[in-house]
């Protein structure tokens, strides 16, 4: 019998900046069913240095995604656009036939993000978010531990997004109009979808949140990425949010560019359970008791691969890419489902809105 020959998938790249570079070009480059196609953005000269990098002379530049969008011999589509355009942009490449992994969060409003599951929907094509947290050794670990039923039933959750003084300086981070939001929109949701995928629980009763501006209107101030201009500083600097399940399970989520606190760290979980515990604050580490002893144990990650993954070193941006390529070659549904972004930016939103109003935000 014939070997059979694994299609090759043409990919195109929306939006040609930082996240595009550091993360989405080259891991789609080193993939042997990939062939990177097509480039855009807004700016021409980004999109030609992008394909410059990867040494690609044939890559296909626009300025317009619609007209990339044309070519009817693209099967996938990044878009690694800002906040503001993931919607429209994503619900466009569904509709012209293409798969979509559109980078977090899956949109600015939880009208734009039902949209966009709506379109996956109707068109029969694969839609991810790039939460690639979810990815890394230590989370898929405890995702199976949890999954073992280790930790029992978890019934109380923290999701960390804590930054002492990092506050992102370039781009449009900190333009509302474009992002949305500041940390909350940025960091916090990956800390909230790796929390609620591992807790493997979206039923949302309700929602209340506090916002702060309080240090972005310092001047030359510390931080990581050089002072921040105060001017331009449109968003929150903290978020926080006070999450109830309709199964009784409460979730905090604290997420801020810039705290005066050195309890710091990102996208990391911290769950309690009736019969053990787990958190990522230093390592992965597992509470519990047994025998009538209290215990503590911190597992050896195997950081050269996961379980389902033979010997070879792997960084998340990598594993995410590839099991993704892998979903659409063998038609299986992606580790990120559309639906759980979509509770995500909905939690998020609600934390917004009840800052607002000062009220709690109820879930239907």
């Amino acid at each position: 019998m014939a070997e059979q020959v694994q299609k090759t998938l043409r990919v195109g790249i929306i939006g040609c900046g930082g996240i595009a570079n550091g993360k989405h070009i080259p891991n789609l480059n080193a993939q042997k069913n990939v062939e990177l196609v097509a480039f855009c953005d807004i700016i021409e000269e980004r999109a030609i240095e992008s394909a410059k990098k990867i040494g690609k002379e044939d890559i296909a530049i626009y300025t317009d995604y619609q007209e990339l969008l044309k070519d009817k011999s693209i099967d996938v589509i990044h878009v690694c656009t800002p906040n503001k355009s993931h919607s429209f942009i994503t619900i466009a490449a569904l509709e012209a036939g293409k798969h979509v992994m559109c980078e977090k969060p899956m949109a600015k409003t939880s009208e734009e993000a039902r949209a966009m599951l709506e379109a996956a929907k109707r068109t029969g094509k694969k839609l991810t978010i790039g939460y690639d947290n979810r990815y890394r050794p230590d989370s898929l670990l405890l995702k199976k531990i949890c999954e073992r039923g280790d930790l029992g039933d978890i019934y109380f959750a923290k999701a960390h997004a804590i930054r002492r003084r990092a506050v992102p300086t370039w781009g449009v981070f900190l333009n509302e109009e474009e992002q949305g939001g500041g940390p909350l929109i940025d960091i916090g949701t990956h800390a909230l979808d790796l929390t609620l995928w591992l807790m493997n629980n979206y039923k949302v009763k309700s929602v209340v949140g506090t916002v702060y501006h309080k240090l972005g209107s310092k001047k030359d101030a510390a931080n990581a990425f050089g002072p921040w201009d105060p001017e331009e500083f449109k968003v929150e600097d903290s978020a926080f949010g006070f999450i109830t399940m309709e199964n009784g399970a409460t979730v905090t989520l604290e997420s801020s560019w810039a705290l005066n606190t050195l309890d710091v760290g990102e996208a990391k979980a911290t769950l309690c359970g009736t019969e053990a515990g787990a958190d990522m604050r230093d390592g992965l580490r597992i509470n519990g008791e047994e025998l009538g002893h209290l215990y503590t144990k911190q597992p050896e990650l195997n950081t050269g691969g996961v379980a389902y993954f033979d010997g070879k070193s792997e960084g998340q941006a990598a594993r995410e890419c590839r099991l993704w390529i892998n979903s659409i070659l063998n038609d299986t549904e992606p580790m990120v489902l559309p639906e759980q972004a979509l509770v995500v930016t909905e939690v998020l939103e609600a934390i917004y809105e009840s800052a607002r109003t000062g009220k709690t935000v109820y879930f239907e």
